[in-house]
């Protein structure tokens, strides 16, 4: 049986229900759903979908930091929005912090969200110690 440990850290929002941040287990850590809460104040941030997507981003960064690991490590992310005509705003967002190799991603539209969010995004990264080799 795999061992799981819970992922803490003040970096990030601490969960508003009966969840973790994130849960390490196998070789894997697989981050709960962000939304854009600030870390300090637990408010929804000021703001049109970009500075969301931005904050929910630094806040799931901040739960890979905790493991020691960054947005390089993540193979796979699902976007949940309230409005798909804001796609291309939160594309050019996340873009910005995946870069050209981006994970693999589902985004899909949702009724409504956690304290009226319009992005939550969730993720599963590869631990540092489990990383793949780049192909010559």
């Amino acid at each position: 049986m795999h061992r799981k440990r819970v992922v803490r850290t003040a970096g990030a929002p601490e969960a508003i229900g009966p969840y973790s941040q994130g849960v390490a287990a196998g070789g894997f850590l697989f981050v709960s759903g962000q939304i854009p809460l600030h870390p300090q104040s637990g408010k929804i941030v000021t703001g049109g979908i970009g500075e969301q997507v931005e904050r929910v981003l630094e806040n799931l960064k901040a739960i890979l930091a905790a493991e020691h690991i960054g947005l390089e490590s993540v193979l796979k992310t699902t976007v949940y929005l309230t409005d798909l005509g804001e796609f291309p705003e939160m594309n050019a967002v996340y873009t910005r912090y995946f870069g050209p190799e981006p994970p693999a991603r589902a985004t899909v539209q949702v009724t409504a969200l956690p304290r009226g969010a319009r992005v939550e995004i969730e993720a599963v990264a590869v631990l540092a110690r489990q990383r793949f080799r780049k192909r010559p």
